[in-house]
């Protein structure tokens, strides 16, 4: 439900600004007269270009939602939170002769991550005992419990009563309800309800946010990304864990694409190459990386050669189709010009064919080096010793979820400046794209 929530928000947010942008766009900073005309051309790379006002209010709108759906202390619009603190309820306590009894549980509902948060001399703070409540004169008594925000709990309600459920006793009311086991009797701190076996089970509201587990908040995330920078995790830091997953990426692509580029071309400029080629490159094509991850062990052993070999898998049938693809997107008439104007068959290589499926090329680059990122992180559960994907799945073991936060989000950055860097190049090298 939280996530459908957030969606819906995003939505919403990214409608109201496009509308406020366009609108501020037009009144202060277009041109009114004709000159401010122009006509977009569908195929035309370069008609289209990022919004950077666009891009910097996506990256502020996840981290809005991100501030807004976790219990985070950033002074920001947060949706409804957990409900923590004390509050009680009555249950009625009846005897197989019908007699009845009336007693008070007083629930107190406390914040989960107290045991993870300090006071100010960095002690961690200790979590809140039992509301103390006088037992009354009843054969129900009064009782008293402590539940954590986010969980539950099936309260023994006969456990300090005179009569137990083995003496005939059974719950039949709650607050002054009548209930049957099943029922439900929605409070504003939680869900009170009737086990099938007539336990009383309580379960607090959590409200939209989600709790720490699930997604930590922003300053939560932020310190623990300082911690590993500063204390480092399992002997290593965060520098030498990034290094050593970049390292192997580079090296599988760097390889995958040294033997797949020529591959493709091959494939796509003879016959005999495509039809030798062809059966196992599209055999190999919708093959998982991670499929291959046990021949890998068993061939290569667990050293940093299985790793890189799979990187070098992951990015070499992809170089391969993207190449082939360039060299059979080329215009003939281009060929058929540089003939009539005497090329020889190594000049219309160098001079029309590659140039011309570069495009193609760059594209592929740019998904591969995305394939062997996710790929890395598999590779690294096998007896990695650092490693992004090692810190990931190691803590993920342990429900570190700010720890994975961590890792995810320096993946996605590195692999967007690797993306950067290759776009660049493509618009150095290939400045015609889009264009002719």
């Amino acid at each position: 439900m939280t996530g459908f929530l957030v969606l819906a928000v995003y939505i919403a947010l990214f409608a109201a600004s496009l509308l406020i942008v366009n609108w501020v766009t037009r009144s202060f900073f277009n041109k009114s007269d004709y000159t401010a005309l122009k006509t977009v051309t569908f195929g035309d790379e370069s008609a289209v270009r990022a919004n950077r006002v666009a891009s910097v209010l996506s990256v502020l709108a996840i981290l809005a939602l991100w501030i807004a759906f976790t219990n985070s202390t950033l002074p920001f619009p947060q949706a409804k939170g957990p409900y923590d603190g004390q509050f009680s309820f009555t249950y009625t306590s009846t005897l197989e002769d019908g007699r009845r009894d009336d007693a008070e549980v007083v629930v107190l509902v406390h914040k989960e991550d107290l045991q993870l948060s300090r006071d100010e001399e960095g002690k961690p703070l200790r979590l809140p005992s039992k509301p103390e409540v006088e037992a009354g004169d009843g054969f129900a008594r009064n009782d008293s419990l402590i539940i954590p925000r986010y969980g539950s709990k099936i309260i023994s309600v006969f456990g300090n009563d005179e009569f137990k459920r083995g003496d005939g006793a059974k719950v039949t009311h709650l607050n002054g309800q009548a209930v049957d086991p099943g029922d439900r009797l929605e409070l504003e701190q939680g869900v009170l309800s009737l086990t099938p076996k007539g336990g009383v089970f309580f379960e607090p509201a959590t409200g939209f946010r989600m709790a720490r587990l699930y997604l930590p908040a922003p300053e939560v995330t932020t310190n623990r990304f300082l911690e590993l920078n500063a204390d480092g995790y399992r002997n290593f830091t965060l520098l030498e864990h990034t290094w050593a997953s970049l390292q192997r990426v580079l090296f599988g692509f760097f390889f995958g694409a040294l033997l797949g580029i020529p591959l493709g071309y091959a494939m796509g400029l003879t016959n005999w190459a495509r039809g030798w080629f062809d059966p196992i490159v599209e055999f190999m094509r919708p093959v998982p990386p991670l499929a291959l991850i046990p021949l890998m062990i068993i061939w290569f052993g667990i050293g940093e050669e299985s790793k890189v070999i799979l990187l070098f898998l992951a990015a070499l049938w992809i170089m391969a189709i993207a190449a082939r693809a360039g060299v059979s997107g080329v215009a003939i008439a281009k060929v058929h010009a540089a003939y009539s104007l005497g090329a020889s068959k190594s000049q219309i290589l160098r001079k029309v064919i590659i140039p011309n499926s570069l495009p193609e090329i760059f594209t592929g680059a740019r998904v591969a080096m995305g394939v062997c990122w996710g790929t890395v992180v598999a590779a690294e559960l096998v007896a990695a010793e650092k490693g992004l994907g090692m810190m990931i799945m190691v803590a993920s073991k342990f429900q570190l979820t700010d720890i994975v936060i961590v890792g995810i989000i320096l993946i996605g950055i590195i692999g967007f400046l690797i993306d950067v860097v290759i776009r660049s190049l493509e618009m150095w090298l290939v400045p015609w794209k889009g264009k002719v």
